[in-house]
């Protein structure tokens, strides 16, 4: 079986995603989304293609973001945070 960017950052970004719900509901999940990005940052950082990784992860969030759109505001902006939070940690690891 082979690996793919896709099949290895899918997991992270629904992880994300399904805070992003819970964030609709009213729950604080601020916590949570610093939390699943730094799991992120952890388990994919030791990969040879991290930075195409986490770009990658990076990129899938702000998609969902950017369709989320105007129609679920907590739902992007949780998002968005998370995509922010990973971006920073990106460029540390420069």
């Amino acid at each position: 079986m082979r690996v793919t960017i896709v099949g290895l950052i899918t997991p992270h970004v629904l992880r994300v995603i399904d805070l992003a719900k819970e964030a609709e509901t009213g729950a604080n999940v601020d916590f949570h989304l610093r939390d699943a990005v730094a799991r992120t940052i952890d388990d994919l950082g030791h990969q040879h293609n991290a930075k195409d990784l986490l770009t990658a992860y990076i990129h899938g969030l702000e998609t969902a973001a950017q369709e989320a759109g105007q129609f679920r505001k907590v739902y992007a902006n949780a998002l968005k945070t998370a995509a922010t939070n990973a971006a920073g940690r990106l460029r540390q690891l420069d």
